[in-house]
This record gives C-alpha cells, structure tokens and sequence, in this order.
C-alpha cells in the first residue's frame, strides 16, 4: 500500500507553469499507463480550468484552394487533385454573416483560415483587416490563419482587433521534411515570435496519424511547451486522409492515441486551451467524453472544419447536455502580457 502511495503522489502535487520540460520528462508523461495518465491530466485540468466548461469555435475557410505550398496532408494544394473546388477570397459581408450565424449557434470564437503561403500586402489583406475588425465588433474572439506574418502585417491585426493566430508546427522538427517542404520549421517559429511580440493569442499544435512516430509527438509537444510562453491554444488534430493527396492511405488513429496526445498536453501546459480539432466527426460521444475527461476543453463546431467534414451543431448541443459541460464566454482568459 506505500508503495502505490509512492508512486501516485504526483496526483496530490499542485502542477507548474514551466517552460523548462526536457524531452525525458515528456516522453514519461506520455509512455505513462493510459489510466494513470487521464487521471493526472485530469487532476491538473482541475487545477487551472473548469472541468465543464468548453469553447465551441467556428473555422471558416475565406479563401480555398489554389496553395502553392506542398503540404502533404492537404487538400487545398495545387500541386494534388483533390475534391476541394477552389474559390477566391470571401466578401466582407460574406465573412461577417457566417460570423453572425456562428454567434447564433453559440461560438464564441470565430477563426478564418485563407489558403495562403503567406499574407501579402495587397487588397485581400485589406479586407481582411475588414473581416476581423467587423467579427471583433460582435464580442467574438476573433481568429486567423493566414500562413506566415511579418511584424507589421502582425500589428495591423492586431490594431484590427485579432485576438488570436493560428500557425501549426503539425509535426515534430525531425519529421517534418517528410510532410512540407516548400517552408522550413524555422519560418513557423518565426512566424509565432512575430504573432507573440505583436500581443496576438498564439494558437498552435499540430496533427497526428502522418505517418510520425511516438518520439515525433513528444517532440511536437516538447517544442510547444518550451516556447517563451505556451500558446494560449494548442489544437490537437487527427488528420483525416483525403483521397489525392500523398497521406490519402494513412489509418485513422485511435482515441487512445488522441488522449495520449491531449492529456500529456494538459499536464506540461496546464492553462492552455487544448483543442480537440480535426477528426472528431469520427468520434463517437463516448470518445469526445474520454478527451475532455483528459483535458481537452474546446472544440470546432459547425459542418466543416476549412474543407473537412465536422459534427452539426445540434449533435454538439445533445453532447454538451448529456455530458453536462457548459459553453465558455468569449475573453473570459487574460490577453497576453508580452
């Protein structure tokens, strides 16, 4: 009995912010037994958040298709045939009635993704200082992912009213030469300091089921909660095989896979919103319940996640009744302070 006592004293210690991790102390968090594993996220997610309470977001693709990049997981590529019909950027009033449609649903943060490399200095960035300035205006946390940022291109959004930016490392640094070439790991680190000194919300994670091994997400995750500050949002996606792009054959993962991910992730950064992404139409409610019972606190609602299938709103609704979890409110967390 004190040797179970022993080896189960962590779930009694209160848990630190740290950007300190080593790869070792990760890779023992994550290879923990399963059970043990939930029951220590969860006890961590107890310490710094509330246990019902998860944000429902919105991801809206203003512009699809046509991306000159070569990420192998993705559908809007140029390079790969694909389903996904391109189409220019979205109007203004476009983007801001899906925004008020997302309200209505009960998002409280609403994200627009444009299938760009990198943002240019032209009219689209114009009017999506527009888009992001109209979305502010109706109390939404308002999102982006628009490939790299320069410093300035980051202020102006932030003088817009950004709140938050997306920009995903999706892999480990090792592994990821065999998914994206035509961008360095580099760029995405730069790209996050750019977001972070500008005062912007730093939104990013990454995808399992790539083909990566179990050292690769522990990498993934190492990266990430050693950042000068974690992100305020780390999505945690399982990639959903398109048909035409170079991963169209790879296996679904398997929820336990997803919690291994989400519960190591909440444990080494405990204030974090840990998002359970792309994927989740594939799971069923009891799945969701296990990821939130491992700290996963927010989701994507609505019918597409930029081009990939997602859970209807009322399915949501249902999960969130059963499950007894709340919706959170929009800025509810501090903005950053640096």
């Amino acid at each position: 009995m004190n040797q179970i006592l022993t080896e189960n004293t962590y779930t009694d210690s209160i848990a630190e912010i740290r950007n300190d991790w080593t790869r070792e102390e990760i890779s023992q968090i994550f290879n923990s037994p399963i059970l043990d594993l939930i029951y220590r996220a969860a006890t961590v997610h107890r310490q710094f958040n509330d246990p019902q309470e998860v944000q429902v977001c919105t991801l809206l693709s203003v512009k699809t298709g046509g991306c000159p990049e070569d990420c192998a997981y993705c559908p809007q590529a140029a390079r790969y045939h694909t389903e996904v019909k391109a189409h220019k950027l979205l109007s203004v009033k476009e983007v801001l009635a899906k925004a008020e449609d997302a309200l209505q649903g009960g998002s409280t943060r609403f994200c627009m993704g444009a299938a760009w490399r990198e943002v240019r200095d032209n009219k689209d960035f114009d009017n999506v200082i527009e888009m992001v300035k109209g979305v502010a205006q109706m109390g939404l946390e308002v999102c982006c992912t628009l490939g790299m940022l320069t410093p300035h291109q980051a202020s102006r959004l932030k003088e817009a009213g950004l709140y938050a930016y997306n920009h995903n490392l999706d892999t480990s640094e090792e592994f990821y030469d065999e998914i994206i070439t035509t961008r360095s790991y580099g760029d995405r680190i730069e790209t996050l300091e750019n977001v972070r000194n500008a005062k912007i919300s730093v939104c990013s994670g990454g995808i399992i089921g790539m083909g990566e091994t179990m050292n690769d997400r522990i990498g993934m995750l190492h990266t990430l909660s050693t950042l000068p500050e974690h992100p305020e949002s780390v999505p945690v996606n399982a990639l959903v095989p398109v048909e035409g792009t170079p991963l169209e054959d790879q296996e679904r993962v398997s929820v336990w896979e997803m919690v291994r991910m989400i519960a190591t992730a909440r444990i080494i950064m405990p204030k974090a919103m840990v998002r359970l992404s792309a994927g989740r139409v594939k799971m069923n409610m009891e799945e969701q319940a296990l990821c939130f019972l491992a700290g996963a606190n927010s989701i994507f609602a609505g019918d597409k996640l930029l081009t990939t299938p997602n859970p209807e709103y009322n399915v949501d609704k249902q999960m969130f009744q059963i499950l007894n979890l709340k919706p959170r409110k929009a800025y509810k967390q501090a903005m950053p302070s640096c």
